[in-house]
């Protein structure tokens, strides 16, 4: 996203109207639109256009694990030559069993790691089952890329939300 993106009224009122989640009905948008006293179809170019230039990262169903019974839930660490990095991370990203990726900086050598990907189970069997799955992935697909690795289990939830805007 360009950082001088344009942000008017309405669309920064359509951010603070949708940060905590869409209404939970057939309509979602229209409910939006007649809240802030605009079209439906304003309302939808408006979110895609934000989309669009980066301003919002997506909308989507955002589940609590805990609830649907994925209560071992594991922040994989990973060690991944820089050259291969953002190519290892969009085939991570991409795998059903990551709802979560990202480049971080590694601090070596207390601290290798420069690729996190979050992956959920309903025992750390099974979690540690698929992080040994995506490293035999990794080795196969990009030979001589993976260096250590580890999980980092959660032990609470600490927060459930992302960036919220002031009024």
């Amino acid at each position: 996203m360009d950082a001088t993106f344009p942000m008017d009224d309405l669309d920064r009122r359509i951010v603070l109207a949708t940060q905590a989640g869409l209404p939970l009905v057939p309509r979602p948008y229209l409910v939006l639109a007649e809240q802030l006293g605009v079209a439906e179809t304003e309302v939808r170019q408006r979110l895609a256009r934000l989309l669009e230039a980066g301003a919002i990262r997506r909308i989507g169903a955002v589940p609590n694990h805990y609830a649907i019974g994925y209560t071992a839930n594991g922040m994989s660490v990973w060690q991944i030559d820089p050259a291969v990095i953002d190519a290892v991370g969009e085939r991570v990203g991409g795998l059903q069993s990551v709802t979560h990726c990202y480049r971080r900086p590694d601090h070596p050598p207390a601290w290798p790691y420069n690729l996190f990907a979050m992956v959920h189970g309903k025992s750390r069997a099974e979690v540690e089952a698929e992080v040994g799955r995506i490293a035999t992935l990794i080795q196969a697909e990009f030979p001589g890329a993976l260096g250590a690795r580890d999980i980092l289990f959660s032990t609470r939830i600490l927060k459930k939300t992302g960036l919220r805007l002031g009024e």
